[in-house]
């Protein structure tokens, strides 16, 4: 499948030097360079106990060619039998309590609109200390409001999104951003405002190489609630193949209780959407005809939720936008 006219013209918006080339190499990728990473106690290197600190209810998406001591991006095969039994019995609640045998899911249309808290973890003022400007946070709503609304080539979903407000914190403690410490959750714990429909984004330099994590909806709200995102990575940003705002809309996809497309690999449910092809393992790059598993239809490499370049990405299925809209029901509503 071939890059749509209708995602190029999203990707062009806003961006003021970006490549759309496809760079297909496995070598570390849009790295920040190490000069803008101030050596100090939370820059320390991560242990695996800290990546993994939370492992069951927080996924990462990292930058490609790299790698982690443990893999924080997939669940156990017994952690997703527990969270989706949790999730059958909240919907069957749910259908008994409106009187409903079946959800209404009404995707095709924005029928919910999301309160976005943007907070920038910043080691100083300067861009290279993580101070991206306005106009970047902008760009990424724009971005996630097109992807959500089918207007990128996809399904449309019923869910459109609204910057309440942008909060700039200097604090070099939480500078860079590491997935699974005590500074992460100390850095959620004072800043995050509202309830479970309420998006906070968190947006710095981040640690071990990660492009973002995100967590599961909760039937109780915890402080950890959220999505982490590379500032970088954002529309314009210095992320190279990793920057038109891509990494926002699959850690926001996670919010909303979508898994990996390669989640499972090739057998079993995989991802519980039954509109995404199995896929073995994360797509690199933009490989079209990529074929990982026997069962039927290519790898979804063009889906929001597997690891491809942004210029590779444009889509969710029919079937991901009303796992969200019965997640968003059972969950957050």
């Amino acid at each position: 499948m071939g890059l749509r006219p209708v995602l190029l013209s999203r990707r062009m918006t806003g961006i003021a030097s970006t490549s759309l080339a496809l760079v297909l190499g496995v070598a570390a990728v849009g790295l920040l360079p190490a000069a803008t990473t101030t050596a100090s106690p939370a820059s320390a290197a991560v242990t695996a106990d800290e990546v993994c600190a939370d492992p069951t209810g927080t996924l990462a998406r990292a930058k490609g060619g790299t790698a982690v001591e443990h893999d924080p991006n997939e669940l156990t095969i017994a952690q997703v039998h527990q969270r989706e039994a949790e999730f059958a019995d909240l919907l069957q609640e749910r259908a008994k309590r409106v009187g409903q045998r079946t959800l209404s899911t009404q995707a095709a249309a924005a029928s919910v609109t999301i309160p976005v808290v943007v907070h920038v973890i910043r080691r100083d003022t300067t861009r290279a200390g993580g101070n991206i400007p306005d106009s970047m946070i902008q760009s990424q709503i724009s971005v996630l409001n097109q992807s959500f609304s089918g207007a990128t080539g996809g399904a449309a979903t019923a869910f459109a999104f609204q910057l309440q407000s942008i909060n700039r914190v200097t604090n070099t403690s939480w500078y860079p951003i590491r997935q699974g410490s005590t500074a992460e959750r100390q850095m959620k714990t004072q800043l995050r405002q509202g309830g479970k429909a309420t998006l906070n984004v968190y947006l710095g330099q981040l640690s071990n190489n990660l492009l973002g994590w995100a967590t599961f909806p909760q039937s109780n709200l915890n402080v950890m609630d959220g999505v982490v995102v590379l500032s970088e990575s954002l529309p314009g940003g210095t992320a190279t193949n990793y920057n038109q705002g891509d990494t926002g809309t699959h850690e926001v996809g996670h919010w909303l209780n979508l898994y990996h497309t390669f989640q499972g690999g090739c057998s079993g449910q995989g991802d519980q959407v039954a509109d995404t092809p199995a896929e073995a393992s994360p797509a690199s790059g933009c490989p079209t005809g990529r074929d990982t598993c026997s069962s039927p239809g290519l790898d979804p490499i063009t889906n929001f939720m597997d690891y491809s370049y942004d210029t590779c990405m444009y889509q969710f299925t029919p079937g991901q936008a009303t796992r969200m809209i019965n997640a968003w029901n059972a969950y957050r509503a």
